[in-house]
């Protein structure tokens, strides 16, 4: 173990890598335009590369530890950067749609060898004391890709055309491969997980509650976010340059509601984090139901929604490693993947509802899988509640 300075390079590294999962996730909502039109496909077709991503994403996460048991985490680490290289440079020369949904998949199955091993990998870098932190230093990656990911695709797939843009990606996380293979020193695998080993694991008092919880929180977020263009166009009025500043200012907020997690979760502890991130998010989404129509409502409303949204990633995270410190790897495999099968669901939800619905009450949808969040929360505060805080204070 690093002391928290020095260990300050590989968690940057570790970082970029989010940010390469994070953008080429979502880099194609930005892209949508021009790989309909170079491939012949309508909306619909192109509004599946986020699923399949996504549902790749949430099926292989919980099954990569146990298929890359022998190896080592920063070998498992640099196999999932290159694989999501891999990945975009395949879609950068796919000729039809049919190749680009085959590269999205080996993207997906790169992003879930790397996602969960980030983690893992940040929080055996530092001190148990200084976890959330360093957790919330990984995991700021994938909130700058939510600054930057889709605007700046969007930007770029217009100025050099959608496969030189994710041939650029392509090339960034590349990048993140040599500083990550530079950086992280070799690290223990931890236990094989097995079948058994899972089973263990969602048995243990509160952990099926606290994955659910991230289930429901990202379903219901992504029940606006899956067509927040579109949404924001609809319900508030707002032009294209207009949409692409609240999509900015959302992830600016979420920077500082991610650097601000840690510090919240030591004043508060875990618990009382997702409460308080799941009674902001409830706020946001009811003013979006009432809130007048322009610009300053819009920005607003979503800066509240951005901080919140990110304030809970690390410390959600932190409260699984707690539960099993020897299991940890599996645990955050587990929320990964369902933190993946909410976006997806929730995006599914969004593509079919906001024709029939319409944007001006789309976001009441939202709250239900919220509260259901908020449910499952109380379930696993109540079950755990005191060994748990007594462990992360």
């Amino acid at each position: 173990m690093r002391s928290p300075r020095g260990a300050l390079p590989a968690l940057l590294s570790l970082s970029l890598g989010y940010f390469t999962l994070g953008t080429a996730s979502l880099a194609v909502v930005g892209l949508g335009g021009p790989i309909g039109r170079a491939l012949h496909t309508g909306p619909a077709q192109v509004g599946v590369l986020v699923s399949v991503f996504a549902l790749t994403f949430a099926v292989a996460a919980p099954l990569a530890p146990a298929v890359l048991r022998r190896l080592d985490r920063r070998r498992v680490l640099l196999l999932g950067l290159g694989l999501l290289a891999l990945g975009g440079l395949a879609g950068a020369l796919a000729p039809n749609s049919a190749a680009l949904i085959a590269a999205r998949v080996v993207g997906g199955l790169g992003g879930a060898v790397f996602g969960p091993a980030s983690s893992a990998a940040g929080s055996l870098l530092v001190p148990e004391e200084r976890r959330p932190r360093a957790l919330a230093t990984v995991f700021a990656g994938m909130t700058v890709a939510a600054v930057l990911g889709v605007p700046l695709s969007s930007y770029l797939g217009g100025a050099i055309g959608w496969r030189w843009t994710l041939a650029g990606l392509a090339a960034v996380t590349a990048l993140a491969l040599v500083l990550v293979a530079a950086s992280v020193p070799p690290l223990p695998a931890g236990p094989p997980p097995t079948a058994a080993g899972y089973r263990a694991a969602l048995r243990t008092p509160g952990v099926l509650a606290v994955v659910l919880t991230t289930l429901c929180t990202m379903a219901a977020q992504f029940t606006v976010y899956g067509v927040a263009g579109a949404y924001l166009a609809e319900r508030f009025g707002l032009a294209p340059e207009e949409v692409t500043l609240v999509l900015f200012a959302f992830g600016l907020v979420g920077v500082l509601g991610n650097a601000c997690g840690a510090r919240v979760f030591g004043r508060l502890g875990g618990g009382r984090t997702i409460a308080l991130t799941q009674l902001g998010l409830a706020a946001a989404f009811l003013g979006l139901l009432v809130a007048p129509s322009g610009l300053l409502p819009a920005v607003a409303l979503l800066a509240l929604w951005a901080f919140f949204s990110q304030l809970y990633q690390a410390p959600q995270q932190a409260r699984l490693i707690a539960l099993a410190p020897e299991q940890r790897g599996l645990l955050l495999a587990l929320n990964a993947s369902m933190l993946y099968v909410g976006i997806s669901l929730g995006s599914l939800l969004a593509s079919a509802l906001l024709p029939r619905l319409g944007a001006d009450t789309l976001a009441a949808v939202g709250l239900l899988p919220l509260a259901l969040g908020a449910v499952a929360h109380l379930v696993s505060t109540h079950r755990f509640a005191n060994s748990l805080e007594r462990a992360l204070i």
